[in-house]
């Protein structure tokens, strides 16, 4: 994935978060992370999958979805039950990806 490919997806999810009043992008992780409420919700990659912070109780349901896999911040290294890489592929139309950021919001509601 290009740097306009990124952006693209980026612009995907602004839209179907239009009715996120407090939502701002920032530099995170080699990619653009979505944050609401000043926390992170998802992370648009440059390799065109997201990395999506999830309820932990909820990762082994959501792993098993297509395309879903333990996050991991280089080789082996898991960043732990909250954060799930979710291949391009798995996104590709806006159902798919309004399915992952409804997991992600609905985790995010819960943090204060």
């Amino acid at each position: 994935m290009n740097y306009l490919e990124q952006a693209e997806l980026v612009s995907r999810i602004r839209g179907l978060l239009t009715h996120e009043p407090s939502l701002r992008e920032v530099a995170m992780f080699g990619g653009k992370a979505i944050m609401i409420n000043d926390k992170m919700v998802v992370c648009a990659m440059r390799s065109g999958n997201l990395l999506v912070r999830i309820a932990p109780e909820r990762r082994e349901e959501l792993v098993a979805r297509p395309g879903a896999t333990q996050a991991e911040m280089g080789a082996g290294r898991s960043m732990g039950p909250s954060w799930l890489s979710v291949v391009a592929e798995a996104i590709a139309d806006d159902d798919q990806l309004s399915g992952w950021l409804d997991v992600a919001l609905e985790y995010n509601r819960t943090l204060t």
